[in-house]
């Protein structure tokens, strides 16, 4: 396909759960519902169409181990890409991925420049491991190096008590992201433990990745404050194996991780019950395989999502929750179109029928 190249997409439009279009054209790599004037040269195309994906928690330039190197990123992002994701939140990185936004033919990366965490306690190479004294002036330098988004590591293993534990003072915390804020951005945090969610949103954080410890007494408090969660539901899947494998050394946290894990589709629906924005992410790039996104969304469904809803969380409105645009009369051409209505069965999110990005056919 050619870059000057007229697009005509018949079929059905989801511009939104309930607006539902017969085509759309792209010109100039631009969404218009208005025929254009070259119509009858248009490359056709036929099928179900989504805006582009969005991966909400999703790590390029990231591998178990730390930073990898530019082919391994690309790689990545071309996987993400192929599934149908063609938006990432980066929900931080060791690697310098600036470079992608050159390339036309890979996803838009929104970044929250590199984890910030405690000293020792997160994984080796990932994050920047700082004490607590150092938060807000770390905070800002991710800020300024981001895309309008922190990350910190809000809990972790402490070696200290054998189970997950809280990694900030409440005050450092307040000030830091009091700092994000005056900068212009937003605060996310990973979060596992019960105990250290109520301080965060009371400090005044935006969103918390995981949040497999909230309960009855904190789902209120999150809906109050609207404050979101990306439950990364195909992460939490391994917590199991996580588990059996520091059970010798830290059994309290074993058990811990493993009671978590038995309530995460009861956790999620009693959080999505409540009014709790949920958007889907895959935490990819660290042990998880990249291109996972169809598998959250059919995850989310199995907490108890309706259909709409669970597409909601990777489409229009994880899109407004980003600030981007989805199928709007000028916006970029980023679309994935499929067999049949994915608000049937989201399990059509599984085998896109083409993938276009920026107006290009890519997949």
């Amino acid at each position: 396909m050619s870059e000057g190249a007229v697009l005509h997409l018949k079929g059905r439009v989801l511009v939104g759960p309930d607006d539902v279009r017969d085509e759309l054209w792209v010109v100039g790599g631009r969404v218009t519902y208005d025929r254009p004037a070259l119509a009858r040269d248009a490359i056709s195309v036929q099928g179900w169409a989504l805006p582009g994906l969005v991966d909400a928690h999703c790590h390029v330039g990231l591998d178990a181990h730390g930073p990898v190197d530019a082919p391994t990123s690309e790689k990545q992002a071309l996987t993400d890409r192929d599934a149908g994701t063609l938006l990432i939140r980066d929900a931080g990185s060791p690697s310098d991925t600036r470079w992608v936004d050159d390339r036309a033919d890979l996803p838009k990366i929104i970044r929250a420049g590199r984890h910030i965490a405690r000293t020792k306690r997160y994984i080796r190479n990932y994050a920047h491991e700082i004490e607590p004294e150092d938060l807000v002036a770390y905070v800002a330098q991710e800020a300024r190096r981001g895309d309008g988004w922190v990350k910190l590591v809000g809990d972790w293993i402490d070696r200290s008590t054998g189970d997950l534990g809280a990694c900030w003072p409440k005050g450092a915390v307040e000030a830091a992201i009091a700092e994000a804020h005056r900068l212009g951005a937003r605060v996310t945090a990973h979060c596992f433990a019960e105990e250290t969610l109520a301080p965060l949103v009371e400090a005044g954080i935006d969103c918390i990745e995981h949040a497999t410890g909230l309960t009855e007494e904190t789902i209120p408090l999150f809906a109050q404050r609207g404050v979101a969660i990306v439950p990364t539901l195909v992460n939490i899947a391994t917590f199991p194996r996580l588990a059996d494998a520091g059970a010798g050394k830290f059994p309290r946290w074993a058990d811990h991780m493993r009671r978590l894990h038995d309530r995460r589709y009861d956790t999620v629906r009693a959080a999505y019950d409540a009014g709790v924005p949920v958007f889907a992410g895959t935490d990819a790039g660290g042990s998880l395989a990249h291109g996972l996104v169809a598998d959250e969304v059919l995850e989310l469904t199995r907490a108890g999502l309706p259909a709409r809803a669970a597409l909601s969380a990777t489409t229009w409105g994880a899109r407004d929750w980003l600030g981007r645009p989805g199928l709007t009369e000028g916006a970029p051409a980023d679309l994935v179109v499929y067999e049949s209505d994915p608000r049937e069965d989201v399990r059509v999110l599984a085998a896109p029928r083409r993938v276009v990005l920026r107006g290009q056919i890519v997949g």
